[in-house]
Parts: structure tokens; sequence; C-alpha cells
């Protein structure tokens, strides 16, 4: 139960990201830069009040921290790619198309680690994966797709699903903390090296600007993406980030009272076949989780 309100809360956290994106109303680069700035900043205070945690990332090895420098470098490559899919195509049909993450986690995993999922898992993903397809039927059948946007959501959807394996092996035998303030701030690193770069401003991007992002910072990296890190530990990458899949409902949700998106049928039937195929995966059996 607690697993599941944790990754609840997750889900809900990082619903409100494409919204907050949208009203920050900044470059693609600066936004994803100035959001791990500012979680990098709200953690990095901790090292000075924790000795437990300074003692923990002393005892780092190099092999771990090439793995959190990779680790880093795919979350960075999926908020380049899916915050820049934004500016080209719907909040619905980016987030149904960067959430299919899971997918990709799966079949790494079932090739390469040779994991072995139950009936329900399947049944549940193939439910799930039903519902996004018809939550963004609607900007399908109208043209409304960029072809673009669409790539670069496909793109953040891979790059965070080596973002959550990586953090998968890592979480086994490091402590929540300890794995995300270096992840944090190497990718905010990452994000502001390619901001300037891309010749983007950082300093002069403005009060709105900062806010949303700040709020991007704590409610969808510092509690959203958090949750999913913490659940690593707990479950297989493929079931703690299937949940991800409910991010649509929650975007639309609140895209609709924040900037007055409103809902189109197919998006309102595809979001509760999403819901059911989620409430099947983590009924699932025991095998979710680690040994």
């Amino acid at each position: 139960m607690k697993v599941k309100l944790i990754l609840l809360m997750g889900i809900v956290s990082v619903s409100f990201a494409a919204s907050f994106i949208r009203l920050a109303d900044a470059a693609p680069a600066a936004v994803a830069a100035l959001r791990l700035i500012f979680a990098s900043a709200v953690l990095l205070p901790l090292l000075f009040f924790s000795t437990k945690l300074r003692e923990e990332i002393r005892s780092l090895t190099q092999r771990d921290l090439l793995m959190m420098l990779l680790s880093a470098f795919f979350l960075a490559m999926h908020f380049i790619a899916w915050i820049t899919s934004l500016y080209f195509t719907s909040i619905a049909s980016s987030v149904v198309l960067v959430t299919l993450s899971p997918v990709f986690i799966t079949v790494y995993s079932v090739l390469i680690f040779r994991d072995r999922m139950d009936w329900r898992f399947w049944l549940g993903l193939t439910v799930a994966l039903l519902g996004c397809l018809i939550l963004g039927s609607g900007d399908l059948k109208g043209g409304g797709w960029n072809i673009r946007g669409d790539m670069l959501a496909l793109a953040g959807a891979v790059a965070v699903a080596g973002y959550f394996l990586v953090g998968s092996r890592l979480r086994a035998r490091i402590s929540l903390l300890a794995y995300i303030l270096p992840v944090y701030s190497f990718t905010a690193v990452f994000l502001v090296i390619f901001a300037l770069l891309s010749g983007t401003d950082l300093l002069g991007a403005g009060g709105k600007t900062y806010l949303y992002c700040f709020l991007m910072a704590v409610i969808c990296q510092l509690l959203g993406h958090s949750s999913f890190n913490w659940a690593l530990k707990r479950l297989k990458a493929s079931i703690a980030t299937i949940a991800i899949i409910g991010e649509p409902v929650g975007a639309s949700i609140i895209a609709f009272f924040l900037l007055g998106e409103v809902p189109t049928g197919s998006e309102a039937l595809g979001g509760g076949i999403i819901l059911a195929g989620i409430i099947i995966i983590l009924r699932k059996s025991r095998t979710a989780l680690r040994r």
C-alpha cells in the first residue's frame, strides 16, 4: 500500500509538468536547465546537515559515478526532447507518447536481463497502451499531430527508459538521496552546457519563467521523479515506471483547469482505460517486488 500511495503521488506530481512548461513561456533549453538547477539547489544543503549522506556519497565508487553520469545524460536528453515536443504538438499527444517508456523498459528487461513477467503485467500493459492509442486518436484523426513533436516525444520516452533502467541498478544498493542528489546535479550541468551551446539565456528569463521552473523542480522533480526513483529499490523498473502511463490522465485534467484545454471524448475514454490498465498491473503478484 505504501508503494502504491507513493507511486500515486508521483503520477499526480509529474502531471503538472506539461502545463507548467507551457506557463513558463520560455525556450525549452531554459526550462529544462532551470528545472534541474532549482531541484539541485534544494537538495545540496542536505550535504551540510547529514553526515551519513556525505559519507555515503564519498563511498561511491568510480563505476557508481560513471553510471550516475550515464543516468544523468539520459535524463537530460529526456527533458530536452520532451519539453521541446510540447512546442510542436498538444499536451495530450506529447504526454501520451513520452509515457510509452515502460514499453522500452520492458523490452530491454526481457531481452537483456531475462526478466519474466506474469500474465497480469502483459494484460495490464496491453489495456493501458490501448488507452494511450484511444487518447491520442483524436489528434491523429484531426491531422493535428506534428511529426517533429511526435518524434521528439518518442525520443524522450526512449531516453527516460534508459534513465530508469540505469537508476534501477544503482538504487538496489544506494539510498535515494545519495542517488538523486548527484544525478540531478549532473543533469543540471549537462542541461546548462546544452543551453549555453544553443545560445539560450538563463539569467534573463523573467520572473514568470523562474516561478514555474521552481514549481516544476519542487513538485514534478523532487516529488514526482523522486517517487519513481524511490520505488526502483522496491520494484522492478518495468513495474515501478508503469504508473507513468497514468500521467496523460492527470496532465489532461490539469491542462483543463490551468490552460483551458478541454479534453475530447477520446481523451476521456482513453484516460479511463489507462487507469484500468494501471490498476491491473499494480494488483499483480509479488513477483513485481525485488527479492
